[in-house]
């Protein structure tokens, strides 16, 4: 999943994935066909999140929002502007950079976070923990399988878990293979 994606189990079934606000009406439109089920929402990092299901939001007004956030001629890809302090020598470096300072240092972040592959592994860890956890915590192979994972046997945790339900396991491999790139 991508930075601030969210996915929606009714159950053991994977209801939605996308935005908050998609995952959102999508949970309350189940809910209202299904109101005795059971509804978890997890973010990229596997934590689960409480969601207010009382207001629908509407594709139009998120965008109408976002449109009003968003600096004139800024690209749709989520750019957040934030300070950055740097000393002269810096700014002088980046400002002869070709695509100028903000293309520079993308590159450089984009750089360095494909470079740690240590932090992306423990993190992608830690999300199918936090996961399995919720979802297989009291399912047969739970403890095999978190064994497992912390010894780095990705096929092991699938052996191990290969009786619980497809979207889940899925949702497990989505987050165990996902490299955390996005755009």
């Amino acid at each position: 999943m991508s930075s601030n994606e969210y996915v929606a189990f009714l159950g053991d079934t994977r209801l939605a994935s996308g935005s908050l606000p998609q995952v959102t009406v999508a949970a309350r439109r189940a809910l209202e066909s299904f109101p005795d089920r059971a509804l978890l929402v997890f973010d990229e990092s596997g934590r689960q999140r409480d969601i207010d299901l009382r207001e629908m939001p509407s594709a139009a007004s998120d965008d109408a929002a976002e449109g009003s956030r968003r600096a004139p001629g800024r690209p749709r890809l989520g750019v957040v502007a934030r300070e950055v302090t740097l000393l002269p020598r810096h700014w002088d470096w980046l400002g002869a950079q070709q695509g100028g300072a903000s293309v520079t240092l993308r590159r450089l972040v984009d750089q360095a976070r494909k470079a740690d592959d240590q932090t992306r592994h423990r993190l992608a860890q830690e999300a199918a923990d936090r996961f399995m956890m919720v979802m297989g915590g009291d399912r047969a192979g739970y403890e095999e399988a978190t064994r497992a994972l912390y010894r780095g046997d990705i096929e092991g945790v699938f052996a191990h878990i290969a009786a619980w339900p497809a979207d889940i396991q899925a949702h497990v491999r989505h987050l165990l293979t996902t490299d955390g790139e996005s755009e």
